[in-house]
């Protein structure tokens, strides 16, 4: 007799500070082929029912479900929307202070931002990019999730993985803005070139925002671990950062 071998599961980092179910997605324990082999949770150009199933064992290990997410149509905005109920929306940050909701927002070299008040149960995720960083799409998180009754200085933020500042190459007019924003510092100057260290840029606008306790994971999107825009030429798949509070009667339990 042959016994079915197991479903393998989605291999997921997490941050040591959040105290919610989160995770940030890799490449691994998903069914996706092709230039999206793996955990690929993006179905604008990969096959729409291995991108149901990678949703579903992304939300299954952590105690959601499939129809439980909250997600975003993202155009590199600083737009942040509440969400009170699963579904889509366009912007670039979710709040919620909902059981049962799932945020994720997806990423293939831009960085996504967790945040949670644990007090109040106030939670949030960002898709920060370069535009939305110079934007001060994590400042703009932080004040959502305040109007829902959190505090700043009791946020918890972790920042995933995205692409690093020595793969990151931009041209001057980018790295300008970056300058008057007041975000001069992340700009590198790498053999003569001009690139981003967009993981720091960010850190630097939570902490602006009086976010103290912040976790960064130090992780490359461009490593073959991950998917990444630049590194593939455009065609390839999208990690999702997610956090969730606790459905209601497992949160009583």
């Amino acid at each position: 007799m042959t016994l079915a071998t197991p479903d393998p599961a989605p291999h997921l980092l997490r941050a040591p500070n959040l105290p919610f179910p989160h995770a940030f997605s890799t490449r691994a324990g998903g069914v996706s082929a092709g230039p999206y082999a793996g955990l690929n949770l993006d179905d604008r150009q990969d096959d729409p029912a291995s991108v149901a199933v990678n949703r579903a064992r992304l939300a299954g290990a952590l105690g959601f479900g499939a129809q439980d997410f909250a997600r975003l149509e993202q155009v590199h905005g600083t737009e942040v929307v509440r969400a009170e109920a699963p579904g889509v929306w366009i912007g670039d940050a979710l709040v919620t202070a909902t059981p049962g909701v799932l945020l994720a927002i997806g990423t293939a070299d831009c960085y996504p931002l967790l945040l949670a008040d644990p007090e109040v149960g106030v939670i949030g995720a960002a898709h920060a990019g370069w535009k939305g960083t110079v934007g001060r799409i994590g400042q703009k998180t932080v004040e959502a999730m305040v109007a829902l009754g959190a505090v700043p200085e009791r946020i918890r933020a972790a920042v995933g993985p995205g692409i690093c500042g020595e793969k990151y190459e931009v041209g001057a007019e980018v790295a300008e803005q970056f300058r008057q924003a007041g975000l001069g510092e992340f700009v590198l100057d790498m053999n003569g070139r001009v690139h981003l260290d967009l993981a720091g840029a960010n850190r630097a606008v939570l902490q602006g925002a009086g976010v103290g306790d912040i976790w960064v994971s130090g992780r490359c999107s461009t490593e073959a671990e991950f998917y990444s825009y630049r590194r593939d030429n455009g065609q390839t798949g999208r990690m999702w950062a997610v956090i969730g509070l606790p459905h209601a009667a497992e949160a009583q339990a």
